[in-house]
């Protein structure tokens, strides 16, 4: 197994050492290095931490005075304004900082946070059986926040950058992501399916047969389907009955499955072919759209019902849309052999290490070659075995002996 390397620091973050008993800080300071050792590792990394702060107030000789600069509810407030017309998780944030930042460090200047206060959030936290990959959000948003305050020249270095492994371990997530369920047999696919009403049946085949987000299935638009090129344009997706821009913001190509085609196909003669895919069925209309209806896009919260009733009819275990359609199309395509180089493109990830989350396999799923990548012949002699009598210990005379005598026996009957 390949040796790990280790983490390595932020430049001008300094080093801590151990050797022995003793804990050591290494860092740069004037063009010179510096080193001191201290009793415990914790003392070590306080130190470090205002050696680090320090040395950030006297960078260039700024020398500028960070306790004018507002607390971080003040920065906070205009951090989160700004973020709410350019990222989606920007509600996420706000909420994270209302619960838990904002009560922590709210009341703090900048340069006040450093590596000890972050450890007692995160114990503290942890203590109140906040999830740890809660706990990791937050420490993850504080960096993105410390990252654009430095930026406007009130804070001097970014606390989060100064944290050591043993810190970091704290709120590493414990989810094991091959225990996501999934349909692992393409049975239960077809009956799933047959169970499901429409639309609803078809919202589920083209997410499971695509590996699109549930938002790009309910805000695929007929203009973006090739059925003639059998292929799919992935450029736009449904959030909060509205259409938004791609998760990644970068449109993708999916291919058009061979087993999707002909349902698309009767699905266009049915609606039309114009428009979104799915819309608002008029209950007295036969199924088609309604077009006077409020609402444009169908709702995920009226997918998931129609889905939680077909699994318990089916007599399968409870799943959500997420894990029966892009969980699932991941893992059927490892499971078939696919390329996960290919899988990455198809499920728009920029590399395969986010793709490995999504293809997990069966628990109890081998390839073919698993069972004989061994081979050891342990078949049984056959025919006259002869015991050797170089067995060490008395076992090993009493077979010479037996042998012996066997051998004069034979010998006198021939005689």
């Amino acid at each position: 197994m390949a040796r790990r390397k280790p983490r390595r620091r932020n430049w001008g973050a300094g080093t801590i050492t151990t050797s022995g008993k003793r804990w050591g800080v290494r860092w740069y300071e004037n063009g010179r290095r510096r080193f001191k050792t201290y009793a415990s590792r914790e003392l070590a990394e306080q130190v470090l931490a205002k050696i680090v702060k320090e040395m950030a107030v006297d960078d260039a000789g700024l020398h500028r005075d960070y306790n004018k600069s507002p607390n971080l509810d003040t920065l906070a407030a205009a951090w989160l304004e700004r973020r709410q017309k350019t990222h989606r998780s920007a509600r996420d944030d706000r909420c994270r900082w209302k619960l838990h930042l904002g009560p922590a460090f709210g009341s703090m200047k900048p340069y006040e946070v450093d590596a000890a206060k972050l450890r007692r959030f995160i114990e503290n936290k942890l203590a109140e059986r906040l999830n740890p990959t809660t706990v990791g959000h937050c420490i993850r948003q504080l960096s993105t926040f410390f990252s654009d305050i430095i930026e406007a020249g009130h804070a001097p270095s970014n606390p989060v950058g100064s944290l050591p492994r043993s810190t970091r371990r704290l709120y590493k997530s414990t989810y094991d992501v091959r225990s996501t369920p999934f349909l692992e047999r393409p049975v239960d696919i077809r009956r799933l399916y047959l169970a499901l009403p429409e639309p609803h049946n078809t919202i589920f085949i083209f997410g499971e047969q695509t590996g699109c987000r549930v938002g790009e299935v309910l805000g695929m638009h007929w203009r973006d389907i090739d059925l003639p090129g059998r292929k799919i344009h992935v450029r736009q997706q449904m959030q909060d009955g509205k259409l938004c821009m791609l998760k990644d913001r970068e449109s993708r190509i999916v291919p058009l499955a061979t087993s999707l085609a002909p349902i698309l196909e009767a699905w266009k003669l049915k609606t039309g072919g114009a428009g979104p895919l799915f819309t608002p069925m008029h209950p007295t209309r036969g199924g088609r759209p309604d077009i006077g209806h409020p609402a444009l896009f169908i709702r995920p919260c009226t997918v998931h019902k129609a889905l939680a009733k077909a699994l318990e009819a089916c007599e399968l275990p409870k799943m959500t849309l997420y894990q029966c359609t892009r969980h699932t199309f991941a893992s059927q395509w490892v499971m078939n052999g696919g390329s996960m180089e290919e899988l990455a493109k198809i499920l728009g990830h920029s590399s395969t290490s986010t793709t490995q989350h999504y293809a997990h396999l069966a628990p109890d799923f081998f390839g073919p070659k698993a069972f004989d990548m061994v081979a050891v012949d342990l078949s049984p002699p056959t025919g006259n075995v002869v015991q050797l009598a170089h067995s060490g210990g008395k076992l090993g005379q009493r077979i010479g002996r037996e042998q012996e005598f066997t051998e004069e026996k034979n010998q006198s009957k021939s005689a």
